[in-house]
């Protein structure tokens, strides 16, 4: 923004009459800001016209032309339910593949089972020996979890009683360091006074 009556665009591109251009001659010999603003319009035009003249295209691309349109399987993958269908039927042309080509099985003849009757005390004996072996392994399981509870709770208080130990151990050194302070000085009291 200039302070002259005059603007400086007309300055620089030299359409000022001779009254008018001494006058902003004048005026730019004493103010700072529009001489200023003088160099950059003066740099903006120097650089406008070093730029080089561009031919302009000579046609013009629109989104309707088919340049922008997708190719097939862009259109595809950007339709859901295109590409459900497409996803359905290529797991039915997988299915019909497997069912054509997969050989059939050929039937084996296994031995029937045999079933044998069993007393039923012997089905009470199993049934109880499977039972008691259920238990002990629930019960070793259980004590095992409460053992390494107890541990846990063990270690958590010998941690707790170690740092404990340590505050005590140095809260007593410093006890007897203050100790050791106190008959140092009384020491040195009594030499004074055997010395007086």
């Amino acid at each position: 923004m200039t302070c002259s009556p005059f603007d400086l665009k007309e300055y620089l591109f030299g359409e000022l009459n001779a009254e008018h251009r001494e006058s902003v001659d004048r005026h730019l010999l004493a103010c700072t800001n529009c001489q200023d603003e003088l160099a950059a319009l003066s740099a903006t035009r120097s650089a406008i016209l070093c730029m080089h003249e561009e031919e302009p295209p000579r046609r013009i691309a629109f989104i309707s032309d088919k340049v922008f349109e997708p190719r097939w399987w862009q259109k595809i993958f950007a339709s859901g339910p295109q590409l459900g269908f497409a996803s359905a039927a290529m797991l039915a042309t997988a299915i019909v593949f497997h069912a054509v080509h997969t050989p059939a099985a050929i039937p084996v003849s296994a031995p029937a089972p045999v079933v044998a009757q069993m007393d039923p005390k012997a089905i009470e004996a199993e049934l109880a020996k499977r039972v008691q072996a259920a238990v002990v392994k629930a019960s070793d399981e259980i004590e095992a979890r409460q053992t390494e509870k107890l541990l846990q709770v063990v270690n958590a208080r010998l941690a707790q009683s170690d740092r404990q130990y340590e505050i005590d151990l140095k809260t007593v050194a410093e006890y007897l360091h203050r100790l050791d302070k106190r008959a140092a000085n009384v020491r040195l009291a009594a030499y004074d006074g055997a010395r007086q």
